[in-house]
This record gives C-alpha cells, sequence and structure tokens, in this order.
C-alpha cells in the first residue's frame, strides 16, 4: 500500500473505496467533504489507481484489496465488478469491516444471502447502493401508502441503453461484463417491490399471487442475455412490471408510478418528475446518489440501520433468481 498524506482524523471514519469507475467516482466526491477520511482506494491499474487516489483526496492507495483490509480502515465501499461484489462483501465482513455494495449485491440468491447472514452474525452494518429509495418524492409516496392514504395500482420501471461494446458509463472499455437482469434488474425489481409495498418489499413480495417473465438467451458476443421482461402480480388490483434492453440507442431510466389517486413519472436522467403531466424538477441522478454514501456512513457512526439494509434487498434478489431459473430452464427444454 502507498500512502500519499496526512493520518486519521479524531473519530472520523476510515473509508476504503473499492473500484474509481463512475460509482466509484460518485462516492469519493460525495464523501470528499464528509466527516470521514477517504483512507484508501483498491483499483486493478496502479498508475490509473495512483492518479485518482491523487486527485480525490486519499490517503493510500493499492492494487491488493487483502492488504487494504488489514489497514485502519472502518468501512468497504464496493464499487468493482458485479461478480466481485459477494466475494468482496464476504472478505471484508470476515476481516470485520462494516460493507456498503453496489448493486448488485451478488449474482445470485444464494450468494446474497450468504452475505447478509454473515454481516448479521458478524454484528456489521451491511448496507446496499439503491439510490431509487432515496428520493425523498417515493420516500413521501411510500408513506402515504404505509398509512392507507394512497394505493399503488402499477409500478413500471424501465431501463434502456446501449451496451453491445461493453463499454459502461465512464465510456471506457470494460475487463468484465455487466449483467442486465442481476444488475439493472436489481434496480428494477426493488423499486417496485418497495413502493408496492409502502417501504417494506417483503410485505409486497409476501402477497404475490403470480409471476411472468420473458428473457432471451445469451447473446454470443457479450456472454448475457440483451434483453428482460418481468410481471409481478402483488395483489388483485396492484402489479409490478420491470423491462430494459441493452440494445437501445436512446437511454431512458424511469419509473412510472400509477395510485387511486394520481400518475407519477419519475426520469432519473432528466431529473425530473412529473405528477398527472405536470413536470418539476428533482435531484440529478448524481446529487440524489450522492446521499447513499453519506447515509451508511451517519448509519455506522450512530449505531442505526442504514436506509437500504442487505436483507431488505433479498425480495428482489429472490424473485430475480426466479426469472434466472425459469429461463434457463425453458432454454434448456427448448435445446433438447
Amino acid at each position: 500500500m502507498v500512502t500519499h498524506r496526512g493520518c486519521r482524523g479524531r473519530n472520523a471514519l476510515n473509508i476504503c473505496m473499492v473500484g474509481h469507475g463512475m460509482m466509484g467516482t460518485w462516492h469519493s466526491e460525495s464523501l470528499q467533504k464528509y466527516d470521514c477520511v477517504l483512507h484508501s482506494l483498491v483499483g486493478h491499474m496502479a498508475e490509473k489507481t495512483e492518479a485518482f487516489a491523487t486527485d480525490h483526496g486519499y490517503v493510500n492507495w493499492a492494487t491488493d484489496y487483502a492488504e487494504a483490509l488489514s489497514g485502519d480502515v472502518d468501512v468497504v465501499i464496493l464499487a468493482g465488478p458485479s461478480d466481485t461484489h459477494a466475494p468482496m462483501a464476504i472478505q471484508a465482513l470476515e476481516a470485520g469491516k462494516h460493507v456498503l455494495v453496489e448493486i448488485p449485491i451478488a449474482l445470485s440468491y444464494a450468494d446474497a444471502e450468504a452475505v447478509v447472514e454473515l454481516a448479521e452474525r458478524k454484528g456489521l452494518m451491511l448496507g446496499v447502493a439503491h439510490p431509487m429509495r432515496f428520493r425523498k418524492e417515493h420516500i413521501d409516496l411510500c408513506e402515504r401508502v404505509a398509512e392507507g392514504r394512497e394505493h399503488v395500482r402499477h409500478v413500471h420501471s424501465r431501463l434502456f441503453l446501449h451496451r453491445l461494446e461493453n463499454i459502461g458509463s465512464t465510456g471506457l472499455k470494460r475487463s468484465w461484463t455487466d449483467n442486465l437482469l442481476w444488475h439493472h434488474g436489481a434496480h428494477l425489481m426493488d423499486v417496485g417491490l418497495w413502493l408496492c409495498g409502502g417501504g417494506d418489499p417483503e410485505a409486497a413480495f409476501q402477497r404475490k399471487l403470480r409471476a411472468f417473465s420473458i428473457m432471451p438467451p445469451p447473446l454470443e458476443a457479450t456472454g448475457i442475455p440483451m434483453e428482460m421482461t418481468a410481471t409481478v402480480e402483488t395483489g388483485p388490483h396492484q402489479s409490478i412490471v420491470c423491462t430494459g434492453s441493452y440494445y437501445s440507442r436512446e437511454r431512458i431510466l424511469d419509473v412510472f408510478v400509477v395510485t387511486d389517486q394520481a400518475a407519477y413519472r419519475l426520469d432519473i436522467l432528466k431529473g425530473t418528475l412529473s405528477v398527472d403531466g405536470e413536470e418539476r424538477r428533482v435531484l440529478s441522478e448524481q446529487d440524489n446518489n450522492a446521499q447513499v454514501s453519506r447515509d451508511f456512513v451517519d448509519a455506522v457512526r450512530q449505531g442505526r440501520a442504514p436506509r437500504v439494509t442487505g436483507r431488505s434487498v433479498l425480495p428482489a434478489m429472490r424473485l430475480l433468481q426466479d426469472i434466472e431459473d425459469e429461463q434457463n430452464h425453458w432454454w434448456g427444454e427448448r435445446a433438447k
């Protein structure tokens, strides 16, 4: 590990950031002037990791994750490739560190559950970066739903982008493949369950009557399915629809909610909320995301649960596992 400057401030939590792509950048920027210390940055390529650490004020940088964990670190934020989230979370928890993990917490329900159960056994904080749950407008709606003042009838969440060449949001070609079902599907399914449950995804999951999904076989060029559609009926008058594609040259990320009182369309990329067609500005995607890491730091410091706990995302992960299992069976039968 290479040290650049400074030392830990009194009572400030030391942060270890893994990854410095878009989300690593956003989390770093949100914490730069917060009451914590950007202690260690872990990256894959030494030159780029050192440059990012210098630019963003990290005390140390390393290309060896185990080495970083052996240092004086309180909180680990995992913002690297999706397939590393679960094993790195387990490694950090075993080392006694609190963990905030980017979506997805894992690429299977079993692995997600293992991470959650380990954190609970260790008595450590485990948060998941689901920024859609930090939108004040949706939090207020959840409160009205929980109090019985408004009832959700339908939630349609969409994610469309172009990812045929496996280039991420920073414009750089990745050494790993993204996953529409487990990464972006986790966003879409979780927000639907959360809204329908009035802030309690498990409550919506327990009301599930039936579910349907369509997902093509993996595309040879990327090794993953490039489209998904999932419909979940969480009551006789309530449904969730999640749709996404990596083929689209138009980027769309929005959540459309129909209740017994109004229709709400949150356009995350534009930073607008339309209520019955009347549009107003809301926090930008980056400004909204800034709340995630700050909330987790505060939760660790105050000894309270973070806004999005590891256990609270398991209902969405169960549904994603059902989709994957169903599609694997479907395409397996057709191949016979």
